[in-house]
Parts: C-alpha cells; structure tokens; sequence
C-alpha cells in the first residue's frame, strides 16, 4: 500500500483486511453455489433459471476478483485455500443436493440476503475511513440487491406457472 495510502485509511487495516477475506470467501463460495447450481437445475423454466445462474456466477467471480485486488492493496494476503474459504465465510455453501428449480433458487435467495447484511455491515465499518473500499463495497452490494430482486423474480414466475 502507498505511503499516502496508508496515511488516509481512518482505521486498522488488519481488522479491515480480515473482513475483506471473509467477503472474498463469501464470494468465491457463492460463485461456485451459482456455478454447479446453473450445471444441475430441473424442473420448469429451467433455461431461463440456468442463464440467471450463470450470470450472478460471473457476478460473483469478479466480485472475488474485486475484494482481492483491495485485500493486496492494503498489503494483505487472500485466503489462498478453499478449506480457508469454509472456515471464514460469512455466508456458508449451500450444496446443491436438491436440483429442483425452486430449491436452488430458494438456496440463492437466502445467500443473496446473506451477502447483503454483510456488505450493508462492512459499508459501515469503512464509511468516512476508507473511501476506496467503500465504493467497491458499495459497487458490490448493489449487485447482491439486484441478485435477491432477479430470484424472487424467478420465484414469483415459477409459482405464477404452476397455478396455471
């Protein structure tokens, strides 16, 4: 981290560092939730489901692409492991193990809302501290608001089709 840098970060960059690494565990698990999910999804409208899901994956992915550029830049180290992503995260992994489309959108809902008490936490943590991070959290928490709002929207489709 610049000299500068480091002159304007209003706060412990350890702590901040450490929250960092439990988003990027969020995201990276979140990603691979999304990921598989896209691959196994049954049932009605499960096209539509599966481009949903690959698109919040790519989401996803470039948010853990975002939080560990932050985490060097404040002179951190990402979790390097996926064994460490499982005992930092936040959010926790919801294994696919049911593939009904409903179930999976379910599991994404409930990891979207997950994601959105964290960055909403972190946002907090670093306002009037850290300007950069905060508009990358910032950034990435209108996306996961996004994300529930696109599932529910899923949800809401699924159920008008079944009462057809």
């Amino acid at each position: 981290m610049g000299t500068h840098a480091r002159e304007i970060l209003g706060m412990d960059p350890t702590r901040l560092i450490e929250e960092l690494n439990k988003a990027f565990a969020d995201e990276w698990l979140a990603y691979y939730q999304y990921w598989l999910g896209a691959r196994v999804v049954t049932g009605p409208m499960r096209g539509a489901v599966e481009a949903e899901l690959n698109e919040h994956a790519a989401d996803e992915l470039r948010h853990a692409e975002m939080v560990a550029q932050r985490i060097l830049q404040l002179g951190g180290e990402p979790l390097l492991s996926p064994d460490q992503w499982h005992s930092a995260t936040n959010c926790g992994y919801d294994a696919p193990s049911d593939p009904e489309v409903s179930v999976i959108l379910e599991q994404n809902v409930k990891g979207e809302r997950c994601a959105i008490d964290t960055y909403l936490r972190m946002l907090k943590l670093v306002e009037g501290k850290d300007p950069v991070t905060y508009n990358m959290v910032l950034s990435i928490l209108q996306d996961e608001i996004e994300h529930e709002d696109d599932l529910e929207s899923l949800l809401r489709d699924l159920e008008q089709r079944r009462e057809e």
